[in-house]
């Protein structure tokens, strides 16, 4: 006997939000009602043609199966957050399904790329056999895609990913034009910057632990609050650590060129500020770790480290910019005068880590560490 599963996925719960049906939906009959109301309630959803075309499978599978064979079709949804908690009401509602049925392996009927995300999630409960694109025919005419460009953004999620993006470079790009040449410059030198981060942050996959954090923010809505004022003390550091500078090397150079030590001093004028941005940002994680209950000792260690670097930095800036005019002496006694502090960190840093370590020793046996 072979059991098959024929399932389509609509991640980002277009069926329950028009339809106010939640998955899983199970059996011909009960498919076959989602996708006439759903194709009621919005006749341009593609959803609809993907759950028609998982019955229109299941039919062709009906046909032609063994005498003890068996056929099943289910529709999963997921959430309008797409995201971890669509994957995770995905993954809740495939355990029931294939608790269910016990299917010995599985058909995919899928719409576009966004619901082919979750195909790790699904083969890691049941075998897939074959997955089936349901590609709409759309008109070539030049009015036909001036027409599918509208409803693209008339659509709230094609919307934010195109016109915001789209209408920032557009307003930075008026700003830099209309404001005097040296901040026009400063403001439109800006702009590949920023479109250059934002390409690393994607790459580098950035934007998911943001949004990961944002997530985490939403289920802790009172931690959230405190976590947001620090963020946001992180955001006026920043802020505050590029107006310092500039300050400061706007008076550097009204007396002389700019040079290494123009640089360096402005650097060095910045630099508590940029630190005073990372220990804010660094205890807002800690706000959100502690609210959960997964705080652990290296979130403190962290911030102690990072004013060991702070302390190394801003001695270096200090010989350096001394060397550069002149007025640093090498002898033993005034280095380890600049060197002091540093060194007091990182004997704190020892002490900290040292601390955490005997703690987390100390901890029974299959008891999690919560650090300290």
């Amino acid at each position: 006997m072979d059991r098959i599963l024929v399932l389509t996925v609509d991640r980002d719960d277009d069926l329950g939000n028009k339809t106010s049906i939640r998955g899983p939906v199970v059996n011909r009959r009960n498919v076959l009602t989602a996708a006439l109301k759903l194709g009621m309630a919005d006749p341009e959803e593609s959803d609809t043609n993907a759950i028609l075309g998982a019955l229109a499978q299941y039919d062709r599978l009906l046909e032609s199966k063994g005498a003890e064979d068996e056929v099943e079709v289910a529709v999963l949804t997921g959430d309008e957050k797409v995201g971890q908690r669509s994957d995770r009401a995905i993954s809740a509602q495939l355990d029931e399904v294939v608790n269910a049925f016990q299917p010995d392996r599985c058909i995919v009927v899928t719409d576009g790329a966004e619901d082919e995300a979750v195909l790790p999630l699904i083969q890691s409960r049941v075998k897939i056999e074959h997955i089936e694109k349901i590609i709409v025919k759309q008109s070539k005419g030049i009015e036909g895609t001036y027409y599918y460009i509208v409803k693209a953004l008339e659509d709230p999620k094609w919307r934010s990913r195109f016109m915001i993006p789209a209408g920032l470079i557009l307003a930075i790009l008026g700003l830099g034009v209309m404001l005097p040449d040296a901040i026009g410059s400063v403001v439109l030198g800006g702009l590949p910057l920023l479109t250059g981060l934002y390409i690393f942050a994607k790459g580098a996959g950035i934007d998911d632990n943001v949004n990961r954090v944002m997530q985490e923010m939403r289920e802790n809505a009172d931690a959230a609050m405190f976590t947001s004022l620090l963020w946001t003390a992180t955001l006026f550091s920043a802020l505050f650590a590029f107006a310092e500078g500039w300050r400061q090397y706007e008076i550097l150079t009204e007396t002389t060129s700019a040079s290494a030590s123009v640089w360096l001093e402005t650097l060095h004028s910045a630099l508590a500020w940029i630190v005073l941005a990372f220990l804010t940002s660094t205890a807002g994680f800690m706000m959100l770790r502690i609210k959960r209950g997964n705080f652990s000792g290296r979130m403190v260690i962290l911030s102690i480290f990072g004013l060991v670097v702070y302390s190394f930095v801003d001695s270096s800036l200090t010989i350096a910019s001394e060397v550069l005019a002149g007025e640093f002496t090498f002898e033993v006694q005034s280095i380890l005068s600049e060197l002091t502090m540093p060194m007091i960190w990182i004997v704190v840093l020892w002490f900290a880590m040292v601390v955490n370590r005997s703690l987390k020793e100390r901890q029974p046996y299959n008891v999690p560490y919560r650090g300290v």
